[in-house]
């Protein structure tokens, strides 16, 4: 990756842009505000809308060679080979319900590779985030993957109980929960942050976006963990992935695979 500009500046950035969306996003939490569905039947909210628009606004004033990729407006290309992938509300379901675990997700990427990831979880006021190379954190301290080494001794946790099955997943998923201590739907963008936080070992997605996907593989690489799809490569472009405490990755892919 190219050293300019340096990797600290562009996770400072990165963190304010994330508070600054999230801040927006808190305006209208537990408001019982509307929303629309697309055409996937996912909700849409006007706080998706200006959430991501000042991301957006922000990115473009500070980096206006970089590439933009968004949930709600799509893709704004750039000349530099870095893009930012952006989720204005990961979790809208929830959000829209007043379910506090919904986050904004900003990732500064390059290829297949994310280089900073941020999660800021707004109504919980939690932020984990990770720049390559220099560590995970949460909420400004140093945050590790679990140590459990024993799959019955494992927190597992998903997005949803539905989707397996369409995408031939379903067998790899029952084992999971036969062979796991506890299963949660701790989901979205959550799950992920629970497993690069200690505080869970297994989060698995048989559909996933870009943006969901994008800060989550430095995040979870930098706490010690693994972030792939369901065949175990590193990767934000699967549209799937499973995220494990690393002690349990060969594990957990002997029973999906």
């Amino acid at each position: 990756m190219t050293n300019t500009p340096p990797l600290n500046t562009l996770l400072e950035f990165a963190l304010d842009a994330a508070w600054q969306a999230g801040r927006i996003t808190l305006g209208y939490f537990q408001s019982g505000i509307d929303f629309e569905k697309k055409g996937d039947s996912s909700p849409v909210t006007i706080a998706d809308k200006q959430s991501e628009q000042k991301l957006r606004e922000m990115i473009g004033k500070s980096w206006p060679d970089h590439s933009i990729i968004g949930e709600e407006y799509g893709e704004q290309k750039g000349t530099s080979p870095l893009t930012w992938i952006i989720d204005p509300i990961d979790g809208t379901k929830s959000f829209v319900h007043g379910v506090p675990l919904y986050s904004v997700l900003v990732a500064l990427t390059e290829g297949d590779h994310s280089h900073v990831g941020v999660a800021h979880y707004p109504a919980l006021n939690e932020t984990i985030y990770a720049v390559r190379g220099q560590g995970c954190f949460w909420n400004g301290r140093r945050t590790h993957v679990s140590s459990v080494n024993n799959m019955a001794d494992a927190t597992l946790l998903a997005s949803d109980i539905k989707g397996y099955e369409e995408r031939g997943k379903a067998e790899g998923w029952q084992r999971l929960v036969d062979s796991t201590y506890i299963q949660r739907t701790w989901g979205d963008s959550y799950g992920y942050a629970l497993v690069a936080t200690g505080r869970a070992e297994i989060m698995v997605d048989p559909i996933m976006w870009l943006w969901d996907c994008a800060p989550f593989q430095v995040i979870l690489e930098e706490a010690g963990g693994t972030f792939t799809d369901w065949k175990g490569k590193s990767t934000i472009h699967a549209s799937e992935s499973i995220a494990t405490n690393g002690v349990l990755f060969d594990q957990v892919m002997q029973m999906v695979k």
